[in-house]
């Protein structure tokens, strides 16, 4: 497998840079195979980074909640061993998705597509779709659970892409251009909200939208969406009782620190006791019962408080990484008249990005609360698996730029 090839020859030293003949053959075999050279190293070992992170804290944030609970069978390795398992499917199923070429992922991406929307669909209806907390956003596949919105985040990244490079022509027009695409996102919203999942919708929206604006939409088009959106946004949280409680507990959690801002004000504890250094990896306190989501949506306040400012700045740096990778990605596909796959890898970017950002906002106390969880890093197969696939294209994309650089077939 490439992507194999790829990171294994990072561990390679060899003397053969000094031997003419095994040098030859060293290239040679480099025109055949993708190696580690041949790949982002700053995007892998950063992506790396945050996934051995996460699966660290994950143990860390959740060996009390599972200890406690009757669920887990008081196994204080339950989340460890189910998210190390995520883990495993989901580099399996990205190592998959970096053997399919960017050509055959823009011919799937329709499909795939509509394939999300039915998912959508079918977790709607009652007996079938799964409820936690009031929302009903799960399928349940025997021991695991799929939440089909992860899955369109990758979705919606690959068709606007792709709608995108079939409209340039036209994606200076309102009714041609910008119209069909608002269409099925529109769709999607009313799906997600069905659920509920503002958070989801809010992601998938900045995904497809920043695609089409990427890709050439125009600009007072894109300026009045933004207008609307914005007000759309308002209304939406306005008329809903539970968005409108979040938002005043964002406001002031301590007015009402055991009620609307209870989940807040805990996570600010969090970020106060870490300090410069944190209290020491294990050492949490507010994983103790007191934050609630310590493992998935709130991973962030438990690594601020067990490795203070330190450990919170490295995740911010490591993220601004995958996301800057990215882009510089991106801009070398279109570099290369490769539209769609530069389009792709932006997509991806934007997605890791805005969804990072809105986590750690919300746990730093800068954004309302959502139910979003702190990609690469936070429990959850769905988010996990879906990650991965993501990257896998995006390493897809570089290689295949690479290939095409160095004049060998992508």
């Amino acid at each position: 497998m490439k992507l194999a090839a790829a990171i294994s020859g990072l561990f390679q030293r060899g003397s053969a840079e000094h031997d003419p003949a095994r040098a030859a053959a060293r290239r040679l075999a480099r025109q055949q195979s993708a190696p580690a050279r041949e790949l982002d190293l700053i995007l892998i070992w950063s992506v790396v980074g945050l996934l051995l992170l996460g699966l660290v804290m994950v143990y860390s944030a959740s060996i009390a909640i599972a200890e406690g609970s009757r669920f887990t069978g008081h196994q204080s390795h339950y989340f460890l061993m189910r998210h190390a398992v995520f883990l495993a499917v989901g580099i399996g199923l990205g190592l998959v998705s970096f053997q399919l070429s960017m050509t055959r992922w823009q011919q799937l991406a329709p499909a795939l597509f509509v394939a999300g929307v039915l998912l959508l669909v079918v977790v709607l209806i009652p007996g079938v779709g799964r409820e936690v907390n009031g929302a009903q956003r799960w399928l349940s596949l025997g021991p695991v659970n799929m939440q089909p919105s992860e899955l369109m985040k990758i979705f919606a990244a690959l068709y606007a892409a792709d709608y995108t490079v079939r409209k340039l022509d036209v994606m200076g027009s309102f009714r041609k251009g910008f119209v069909p695409m608002m269409s099925v996102i529109l769709l999607v919203g009313f799906l997600l909200l069905s659920e509920p999942d503002f958070g989801a919708f809010v992601v998938i929206t900045t995904i497809a939208f920043g695609v089409l604006f990427l890709g050439g939409v125009n600009v007072r088009v894109f300026a009045l969406l933004a207008v609307v959106a914005v007000v759309g946004f308002v209304i939406l949280i306005w008329t809903s009782p539970y968005r409108r409680d979040r938002i005043f507990g964002f406001m002031d959690p301590w007015q009402d620190a055991f009620g609307k801002g209870y989940q807040l004000s805990h996570s600010l504890i969090a970020f106060g006791r870490g300090e410069w250094f944190g209290v020491g990896l294990g050492g949490s306190v507010e994983k103790l019962f007191y934050l609630p989501e310590a493992h998935t949506d709130f991973l962030l306040a438990v690594i601020a408080e067990e490795l203070g400012f330190v450990g919170v700045m490295t995740v911010v740096i490591l993220f601004a990484l995958v996301v800057q990778r990215a882009f510089l990605i991106g801009r070398e596909a279109i570099k290369l008249e490769r539209y769609f796959s530069g389009l792709v890898a932006q997509g991806i970017g934007l997605w890791i990005g805005v969804q990072s950002f809105i986590n750690m906002g919300v746990n730093m106390g800068l954004l309302p609360t959502k139910g979003l969880t702190l990609p690469l890093m936070s429990f959850g197969g769905s988010g996990i698996v879906a990650n991965c696939i993501a990257l896998g294209i995006l390493l897809r994309v570089d290689w295949e730029n690479r290939q095409l650089l160095r004049g060998g077939r992508a």
